[in-house]
């Protein structure tokens, strides 16, 4: 199996000449290698867990598992190349150590075929082969919900004859680890944004040609209520509704455009919804929408969101729960519609978008019930990659909620005084960007379930309970400004990028928790939090990327030349104060300190738990977003202690 590097045996020698001065803990790895272990013992990553329960029951996905020698867990890769992915950054073996024994499915042990997504099945789950004497087929036919998969075998003929089969070359275990993959992580993510935001734009631009429908019928000249003028309207053509006061609960059938002229106000009888469309195409434009009925549900019970049952309906009951809630305005199975320039005073949903994709809602503005706990939400997608743009929304249990929405954009929106302020639930590929969230009673941002490929970007959130939980491997948080939540950001996430984000003001700047050691988080600015960072139990993180760090309020303190400070420890019982306690500085200056702090950087593991910075800045990395908290002037720069001037 593989073997213990030079580097490996270079640390456990310095290690056991400190012995003396530091309790280094070297687990005993002896001669065998570890048996494998049922998958779902595994620390897993690589696939979102809408993913895998949308997978028919004999699809039979490759996958690795590999044990470390300074990681507590077996890591569970959903992707042979997710692994040689992770293998191949420089920082894996600081972070992991060095692997153990490495395992891949076997399908020389049955009998693989490719369903027409590309998605291998077989009759029962392959057995675990050992990686190093397996053969892999690269570039084949195969693929997984993430992209491009590598199909691993025992035997190099059975390998062969799937290539011949499916394409793609036979390769061996070393020139593997030397291949390059397309995943879709979180550099993608990064490297796809633009080219998105275009793509909602387009959606935009679809949907405004809506308002320019020719005119049909008008409330009032032509039809006595607007549900007669809706029922007359021929499709494709629009029904204005002129000035007044609207006593209607109204259903949309046909593709038409309702636009309000002036001041139009909808109220309905308090119950039930009180504009409801069902055609695709459908606008409704410039009306004003009261009368709201307040059921919040379709059934009382939430339902469990990760059913042990997997296919197609899995999340039938979840779907019959959230969509079933009244609203201002329901889409159900309104592809590009649009809904535009409408306020709502609800006690339930604003507007609530079923089986509705590229669906546009625009500068809508949503009040929900005096107490959110009574509410539902201001806009509420399900199964709907909409476009929500340039709306306001307040005093919902959720701003913005979504349900197995991938590809939702969320972007320029004021969200206040909600529970939740974006609440996403099984939805990947999502869109974050622009929003400024604030005074939520519970999270800003919560991106809930595991999903993946998430962008989280230029949004301000303050005034939370927590500002953003990132729940979602591969994704993508930059340039946010995180200021004044009781904690700033919480880490649930791996193989992410935290980005050129300000983290200023927060009681704690990060709560990490994430098991996985595999996030890049350089480019930040923490500052004036009463604690920057906060770490569970766990391996060494590693906030630094060769000579990329983070600017740390307080760490510039340890430099008293002008020039970049030395490593920062975040969880550091010193370095963690020396932005709030006198004398911190001087000892952290120590020669003690400074070998202490030198050796633990080198060794893979030891510092369990902790958060360290190799290479962090003189001064923030990101001023602009610095000058619009209320921090600016407690960035101290390198110069000692002089106050930072953006």
């Amino acid at each position: 199996m593989l073997g213990r590097s030079k580097t490996g045996w270079l640390v456990v020698a310095i290690a056991i000449g400190f012995v003396g001065v530091f309790a280094v803990f070297i687990a005993d790895v002896g001669t065998s290698s570890p048996d494998p272990v049922e998958f779902d013992e595994t620390v897993q990553v690589g696939l979102s867990l809408e993913d895998q329960y949308a997978l028919e029951e004999n699809v039979t996905l490759p996958r690795s598992q590999v044990f470390y020698s300074q990681y507590s867990y077996v890591v569970g890769y959903q992707g042979v190349e997710r692994f040689v992915d992770s293998y191949q950054q420089e920082t894996h073996e600081e972070r992991f150590g060095y692997p153990l024994a490495a395992y891949v499915s076997d399908y020389s042990a049955v009998e693989p075929e490719l369903t027409d997504e590309g998605y291998p099945t077989a009759d029962r789950t392959p057995p675990w082969t050992d990686a190093e004497s397996a053969w892999f087929v690269v570039g084949s036919d195969a693929r997984s919900p993430a992209g491009e998969t590598v199909v691993s075998f025992a035997e190099r003929d059975d390998a062969a004859a799937f290539a011949a089969a499916h394409g793609g070359t036979v390769r061996d275990w070393d020139a593997l680890l030397e291949s390059s993959f397309d995943t879709s992580d979180a550099t993608a993510v990064r490297e796809r944004l633009d080219d998105r935001l275009v793509i909602a734009d387009d959606t935009g631009d679809r949907a405004d040609s809506l308002r320019d429908r020719p005119v049909s019928v008008v409330v009032g000249d032509d039809e006595p209520t607007i549900q007669a003028a809706v029922d007359a309207a021929p499709a494709n053509t629009t029904v204005v509704v002129p000035e007044g006061h609207y006593d209607e609960r109204i259903e949309i059938d046909r593709p038409i455009t309702l636009a309000g002229d002036g001041a139009v106000t909808i109220e309905g009888p308090k119950w039930g919804s009180v504009v409801t469309a069902t055609a695709n195409r459908t606008a409704i434009t410039g009306v004003e929408i009261t009368g709201v009925g307040d059921r919040t549900a379709g059934s009382d019970e939430i339902p469990e969101h990760a059913p042990d049952s997997q296919g197609a309906d899995w999340d039938d009951d979840l779907v019959d729960h959230y969509a079933g809630g009244d609203a201002g305005i329901v889409i159900d199975g309104g592809t590009d519609s649009l809904v535009a320039d409408v306020s709502i005073d609800t006690p339930s949903n604003g507007v609530l978008l079923h089986e509705s994709p590229d669906t546009v809602v625009r500068n809508v503005t949503v009040d929900g019930h005096e107490s959110w706990r009574d509410g539902r939400a201001g806009v509420n997608a399900i199964h709907s990659a909409a476009v929500v743009e340039e709306s306001t929304i307040r005093d919902g249990r959720d701003g913005i909620y979504t349900h197995d929405s991938p590809g939702i954009v969320l972007r320029n929106n004021t969200i206040a005084e909600n529970r939740i302020g974006v609440h996403l639930m099984h939805t990947s590929d999502a869109l974050i960007v622009g929003n400024d969230v604030h005074d939520q009673d519970g999270t800003g941002i919560y991106v809930m379930t595991g999903p993946e490929r998430i962008a989280i970007v230029e949004n301000t959130v303050r005034n939370a309970d927590t500002g953003i939980i990132p729940d979602s491997d591969d994704a993508y948080v930059a340039s946010n400004v995180i200021e004044g939540n009781t904690v700033g950001i919480q880490f649930n996430t791996a193989a992410s990028i935290f980005q050129d984000n300000v983290v200023a003001g927060n009681v704690l700047g990060a709560d990490v928790r994430s098991v996985l050691p595999t996030n890049r988080i350089v480019g930040n600015d923490f500052l004036s939090n009463a604690d920057h960072v906060q770490s569970s139990p766990g391996p060494l993180r590693i906030w630094s990327d060769d000579d990329d760090g983070n600017y740390w309020h307080g760490a510039t303190t340890r430099s008293d030349t002008g020039e970049r400070p030395g490593s920062y420890a975040a969880t550091d019982a010193v370095d963690s104060r020396l932005h709030v306690t006198d004398g911190t500085a001087t000892l952290s200056r120590s020669p003690a300190t400074a070998v202490r702090s030198g050796f633990e950087g080198m060794v893979p593991g030891l510092r369990g738990g902790a958060v360290t910075d190799s290479a962090p800045t003189c001064s923030p990395t990101n001023p602009e977003l610095v000058n619009q908290t209320a921090w600016a002037d407690h960035a101290w720069t390198c110069t000692d202690t002089t106050r930072y001037d953006g």
